[in-house]
């Protein structure tokens, strides 16, 4: 009797062994610790029948979503590569727009430059006329004046005119008798006509 219990205790022990060995299988199975149905190869063998393991099913669906994750990452790069190349066009066309804003403006600056030189030429030629103007109506009023009409009737009309306007400038500002109507009433008639009409209806010349 005492061997009957005792042999029915080690069955019962034994397939309690069996059932939490099988469970702890599943349990790790589960968890991805191991794969169970590799230590059962073997038998599958014997009886003719492939294993299929979690990681052979599991793997394709890996696959497919590594492939797209690869897909999203390369369709954000080319993307991002069109945008880079967005960029680098505007860049490039906002260079050569500014290229062409600066060769417009040395451009303009090179024209403001000869207009300047030219404008001072003029200027530096009109005072220097100025002051020629000056000095012969100057030496003109020191002149006797018999002397300084046979110098204003070689004169071209222009320079007469100029010359009679500074003299009675001059003898404005210096409070002294002006001799422009003297020499004048001193000059052939004609002449001394076409130069008063001229003073009247033209301004001052500048060249």
């Amino acid at each position: 009797m005492a061997k009957g219990k005792n042999l029915g205790k080690s069955i019962v022990l034994l397939f309690l062994i069996i059932i939490l060995c099988l469970g702890g299988l599943l349990w790790f199975d589960y968890l991805g610790i191991i794969h169970a149905k590799t230590l059962f190869t073997p038998l599958y063998r014997i009886l003719g029948r492939e294993v299929q393991t979690s990681m052979t099913a599991v793997r394709p669906l890996n696959n497919d979503i590594d492939q797209d994750r690869i897909d999203k990452q390369r369709e954000a790069l080319r993307l991002y590569k069109e945008e880079l190349d967005q960029k680098e066009s505007e860049l490039t066309a906002s260079g050569q727009q500014n290229e062409r804003i600066a060769a417009e403006l040395a451009e303009r600056e090179k024209t403001l430059e000869e207009r300047e030189k030219t404008f001072n030429n003029l200027q530096k030629k009109y005072d220097d006329k100025e002051v020629n103007i000056e000095q012969i109506a100057t030496r003109l009023y020191n002149m006797p004046p018999a002397a300084a009409v046979q110098e204003l009737v070689a004169m071209d009309d222009q320079l007469v005119i100029d010359v009679l306007r500074k003299e009675e400038e001059m003898a404005t500002v210096k409070k002294q008798y002006s001799m422009t109507s003297y020499w004048l009433s001193l000059m052939p008639a004609e002449r001394a006509a076409a130069v008063q009409r001229k003073m009247v209806s033209k301004p001052k010349a500048l060249d």
